[in-house]
């Protein structure tokens, strides 16, 4: 066990901190959504347990953002929207692409693995 806690070490002293180890994530999924939204109360319920279980919810971690709260200062960048939900993929702290509602899961899996195809490439118009 002590070898292990001196490896994380010297890790961290290097640079090589383990992914979720108070790095920034290179890239997540912005979920936009509201009190009282059906369609976002909806999203919970069938994707939501299972998302962050998922390869791409292990690619893109999820950010749950409340619109009608203060717009949070990192997101300066990012539009806000007043659609709910709207899911923003962000890819070092850029958008990437966007999804302005929610399809149900029969398309959303679809559609979300077409945003995550364009990272590492040059941000999508918007």
């Amino acid at each position: 066990m002590r070898s292990l806690y001196a490896l994380l070490l010297l890790g961290l002293a290097f640079g090589l901190a383990p992914q979720g180890a108070g790095t920034a994530r290179a890239a997540e999924l912005l979920m936009l959504q509201r009190p009282g939204c059906v369609w976002c109360q909806r999203w919970h319920a069938e994707i939501g347990p299972a998302y962050a279980r998922t390869e791409e919810g292990q690619r893109a971690p999820i950010r749950f953002v409340d619109v009608t709260e203060p717009w949070p200062a990192d997101l300066a960048g990012i539009s806000r929207e007043a659609l709910t939900p709207t899911f923003v993929l962000v890819e070092e702290g850029v958008e990437i692409d966007r999804m302005r509602g929610y399809p149900g899961q029969e398309f959303f899996w679809p559609l979300f693995s077409e945003m995550l195809a364009k990272l590492g490439k040059a941000p999508a118009s918007m």
